[in-house]
This record gives structure tokens, C-alpha cells and sequence, in this order.
């Protein structure tokens, strides 16, 4: 097995056996900026048990519609489990990595993700796909980390860093200059940690808004 399908098998592990857990999974709050509205279609960025797509299912209505992304099999299965349990119908999980999104060009209006894009090694693609989905003007809020300097190469494809979250951090400036390499102008942060330890290195949390150009 390769180096990079023992890291997506380890976070795929870690986070399966996560979902029947009571524990928080989550680095930020992006649901709570988005603000989702009746009417709008919007996607999870690693859903997890879909606790945000449910909420998310509720603001939009039966004219909107809201899918979750998730790579772990353990988490779509508790996500579909839950949504069927309480009768959604506005609601589709959707098994599949963040670099080759199954969803239409300029289909959605509001994309979150919180705390998972660290996870993934080719960055640059998630975010074009991000780009690709959304509609123009279409939001994105996005939660996640990244590193105080760079991480030591020995720990950037260690399974079991990796799946503690930050393995694939990387600097802010670099994560930023993704980000407007895929065509987003305007990068708003809205909120920002102090840097804090994790594993071997460093992080700080982030919360940002970006908006596809008209």
C-alpha cells in the first residue's frame, strides 16, 4: 500500500470509529457565519455525522437542498442513518475525496468546510473544485488550521499525524495564495486564534469568508 492510501486509510480509521462518539469534531464555527437561506443549495466540506447539513436542511427548506461531503464510510453511514431517522428529504450524503467534487459546475450557492481541508494533500484542487461549484457571487465559509512555519518533513505523511489534524497544515501566507489562485479576489477572515501547540509544531485556527465573482 502506498505512502498516501495509508494517510487516507488512517483518517479513514480515525474518523469512522469517531462517529458514534459524543465527541466534538469540529475546529470552528463556519455554519454560524453562513447564514444559510430558503431556497439556496448548499454543501458540507467534510460533514461528518451531518449535524451541520441537518441544520442547514432546516434553514433552507424543501425549495433548497444540502449535501454532505465525507470521505470516512463510517461517517455517511451515521449521517444517513440520522437523516432518515428524523425525515429529510432535502437532504444527499455523498461519499468522495475534495479534490474531484461529484457536483455540477456553479450549482451551489454556500460551501463550509470546518477543519478538514488540512487533511488534504493537494489543496490547490479543492479549492478550484470550490471555485468550479459554486455559483457566481456564491459564498464559502471555511474553518480550518494552519501551521507556524512548516511542518517537519519526517511527520507530513505519518498516518497518525495526520489524522490528529495537522500534519497537512501548512503556512498562512501559502494557504492564502491558494486560495486566490483559484480565482477568490477577497479573502475575509473572521476570526483567528493565538497560535497554540499541536502535535509537534504549532497552529492557529481560522475563519474565513470568500465569494465567487460575479
Amino acid at each position: 500500500m502506498s505512502t498516501q492510501s495509508n494517510v487516507i486509510e488512517a483518517i479513514n480509521v480515525r474518523y469512522s470509529n469517531l462517529a458514534h462518539s459524543n465527541c466534538c469534531l469540529s475546529c470552528g464555527g463556519a455554519l454560524n457565519h453562513a447564514q444559510p437561506k430558503p431556497g439556496e443549495v448548499c454543501v458540507d466540506l467534510g460533514s461528518g455525522r451531518g449535524t451541520d447539513v441537518l441544520r442547514m436542511a432546516d434553514a433552507v427548506g424543501s425549495s433548497g437542498f444540502v449535501y454532505g461531503i465525507d470521505i470516512s464510510d463510517g461517517m455517511i453511514a451515521k449521517s444517513k442513518e440520522l437523516s432518515n431517522k428524523f425525515g429529510y428529504t432535502n437532504v444527499a450524503f455523498i461519499q468522495s475525496d475534495l479534490e474531484t467534487l461529484p457536483l455540477p459546475n456553479n450549482s451551489c450557492d454556500v460551501v463550509i468546510s470546518n477543519c478538514t481541508i488540512n487533511h488534504v494533500s493537494n489543496k490547490q484542487n479543492v479549492f478550484n473544485e470550490i471555485y468550479r461549484i459554486l455559483k457566481p457571487g456564491g459564498r464559502c465559509i471555511i474553518s480550518d488550521i494552519y501551521s507556524i512555519g512548516h511542518v517537519p518533513s519526517e511527520y507530513k505523511n505519518d498516518p497518525t499525524a495526520v489524522a490528529e489534524c495537522w500534519a497537512g497544515s501548512i503556512p498562512k501566507e501559502e494557504y492564502l495564495a491558494i486560495i486566490q489562485q483559484a480565482g477568490f479576489s477577497d479573502i475575509e477572515i473572521l476570526e483567528e486564534s493565538k497560535p497554540y501547540p499541536k502535535g509537534a509544531i504549532y497552529v492557529s485556527s481560522f475563519t474565513y469568508k470568500i465569494i465567487k465573482p460575479q
